[in-house]
């Protein structure tokens, strides 16, 4: 059957508001508002303009919406670190709960921190509602001109600490957790720790290493061997252990090891089995930090503190979406959870 031409213009055309309205029975600024996040419609009418565009498979338009309300709905997600299991459960957690709020995201991959002002300048074109940093290497000067800088509506530091005035930080409590993990070493008799940290940024930072090596200086008079790595990433932990291995005695070889997250824990206890030929727990505990769905597993069985990231992805999807002021710093409890590592 071939179709004429008044019938292929009408299969061509771009279904809209009004033809919704139509359908449905209601006015073209009621099609508007169902669309709107938290519309201020009965359910009944919604369901009835929700059906309409179903069956014209109309969707609004962003753009001419954007102009109109200077929101885009659009979120930027920054993150660097993709050798980290827990960036996964992260974005996982973020993008949910965002989208429950009726953001959509846009994932900028800044791996080199050299293109942090790259990500930035790419986020001030596209006039994004929000920027969320979700990583570990930011450039600290580029965030301190992105958090003094007019054209971010709202800069959010995901689980990491940022004081700048101009920022928001979603992060865990440092100075409570690692209170928890110290205790819990100190209550299983451990006595000679080795710290694993990651990059020690000024900007966005985490203050575990800090708060941890102070705990047990006070306690003991004595301050616990650190190493710095560049990187959440395994395999540098499991190189930086190999390392270590060779410049320390076996007398002077720490009983446990606590480590900045999962990830350094992970590298750090493969190279402990497979290289150094070591037990865990026997010869050596680990403690890890995050819980990443790979800790619960038979081959790691590991110690960590488990971060809140549900409630903390809720958090920021409502400041996000709250016209209200928020307080700088919104720092939550976790818990620890015990396994057979230490």
């Amino acid at each position: 059957m071939t179709l004429t031409n008044t019938k292929r213009r009408k299969l061509d055309k771009v279904p809209t508001a009004h033809d919704v309205a139509k359908i449905a029975e209601v006015s073209r600024w009621t099609v508007s508002r169902a669309f709107r996040n938290n519309a201020s419609i009965s359910k009944a009418t919604y369901d009835r303009v929700m059906a309409a565009a179903k069956q014209l498979g109309y969707a609004p338009n962003l753009i001419a919406s954007s102009l109109a309300t200077s929101k885009t709905g659009l979120v930027a997600l920054l993150i660097d670190d993709f050798t980290n299991p827990h960036k996964l459960v992260m974005l996982q957690e973020l993008t949910q709960a965002l989208k429950s709020k009726g953001f959509d995201t846009l994932l900028l991959n800044t791996i080199d921190p050299e293109k942090t002002s790259e990500a930035l300048a790419s986020v001030r074109q596209r006039q994004v509602d929000a920027t969320v940093l979700v990583g570990s290497q930011f450039n600290d000067d580029e965030l301190l001109l992105a958090a003094e800088s007019k054209a971010f509506k709202k800069l959010v530091i995901f689980a990491r600490r940022s004081e700048h005035p101009n920022t928001i930080s979603v992060c865990v409590d440092d100075a409570t957790a690692m209170n928890t993990i110290y205790r819990y070493i100190r209550e299983k008799g451990y006595v000679n720790p080795l710290f694993l940290a990651g990059p020690q940024t000024l900007t966005a930072h985490l203050k575990r290493k800090e708060t941890f090596l102070d705990l047990w200086l006070n306690a003991t008079g004595s301050l616990p061997a650190s190493i710095d790595i560049g990187s959440y990433d395994p395999r540098l932990a499991y190189n930086a252990m190999l390392q270590y291995s060779e410049t320390t005695s076996h007398d002077q070889f720490p009983d446990i090891i606590v480590c900045e997250n999962d990830a350094l824990a992970i590298g750090a206890t493969d190279a402990l089995r497979y290289e150094l030929g070591m037990s865990i727990p026997e010869d050596i505990a680990i403690v890890g930090f995050d819980d990443v769905p790979l800790a619960s597993s038979k081959a790691y069985s590991l110690t960590s503190y488990k971060q809140p990231i549900r409630e903390m992805s809720v958090a920021v999807a409502e400041f996000l979406s709250s016209e209200v002021d928020h307080k700088q710093l919104h720092a939550f409890t976790g818990e620890m959870v015990i396994r057979q590592s230490g």
